[in-house]
């Protein structure tokens, strides 16, 4: 997908990526930034919807599901920063991620001339599901209320996402055709398709400040919609700012519901993370 390599060749050059883990401007005077980066590992659950290989014709759904937790190295690496002018402030959240489960399988072959054919589980003998992604989330922010107590920040903007999925499977026999002639689906393969989803989100996020301590609980959520039925994200946990640095562990979640015969039917992320911020 050259417009995802391009585009985050973009980004990367640019000034703005992933604020909404690090901020901590509320109502400074003037101009203020933030930089910094964090690492999240999720997992991978839902539902893909794989065109057949090129001249079987039909889909293959499949369902994937996260699994044990480590059994890959699944892993998404960040780059965080934030620009801000008192109420006002720019936002982006740059994710590119490379994860992965053994734990799917194959619900249903649906060939062009046949009626739906669901697999069961004798016929699954083993699936593997990886996804590489890019999602670039980008805002306007404006401080509602803050305070000693922390802050509240409305946002409006998009996301996008755009993902790269293949599954790598083995059934017990082969699925043919119409008139039981010719291969469908070979019993060792590959599916494999990408997309691109642009949505348009509106949320909130801030910090809520534990006393005097330095201590805070960070929190962002949004939905959206557009190319999906539904988008959302949720994420929250713990933090502590000293000065101008700060560190937060927390859990963060996203979701993705698409629409009619899209690749991804239903799709979520989740999973820990760890954020290192700067702020001048």
């Amino acid at each position: 997908m050259r417009f995802r390599r391009t585009l985050l060749s973009i980004i990367f050059v640019g000034f703005f990526s992933l604020p909404a883990m690090a901020q901590d401007m509320a109502l400074r005077p003037g101009w203020s930034f933030n930089l910094g980066a964090y690492l999240w590992l999720p997992t991978l659950d839902g539902k893909v919807n794989y065109a057949l290989p090129t001249g079987a014709g039909g889909t293959a759904d499949v369902s994937v599901d996260a699994g044990d937790y480590f059994s890959k190295l699944n892993f998404a690496a960040l780059i965080a920063a934030e620009v801000r002018y008192e109420r006002f402030s720019l936002i982006t959240d740059l994710v590119h991620m490379n994860i992965g489960t053994d734990s799917s399988h194959l619900n249903s072959v649906n060939i062009s001339g046949l009626p739906s054919q669901t697999l069961s589980t004798t016929t699954n003998k083993n699936a593997d599901t990886n996804l590489k992604a890019l999602i670039l989330t980008m805002a306007g922010g404006f401080t509602t209320a803050a305070g000693s107590w922390g802050n509240v920040d409305v946002i409006g903007g998009f996301r996008y996402f755009g993902a790269e999925l293949r599954t790598d499977y083995t059934l017990s026999a082969d699925i043919v055709g119409p008139g039981g002639h010719g291969v469908a689906l070979a019993r060792n393969g590959r599916l494999s398709g990408s997309q691109d989803i642009w949505n348009g989100i509106i949320g909130l996020r801030g910090r809520l400040r534990l006393g005097e301590s330095g201590f805070f609980v960070p929190y962002y959520v949004d939905v959206g919609t557009g190319d999906s039925r539904l988008t959302s994200q949720v994420f929250s946990g713990i933090g502590y700012q000293t000065g101008a640095v700060g560190v937060q562990l927390g859990y963060r979640y996203l979701h993705f519901d698409q629409r009619g015969n899209s690749l991804t039917q239903d799709l979520t992320m989740q999973g820990a993370y760890l954020a290192l911020n700067y702020s001048f």
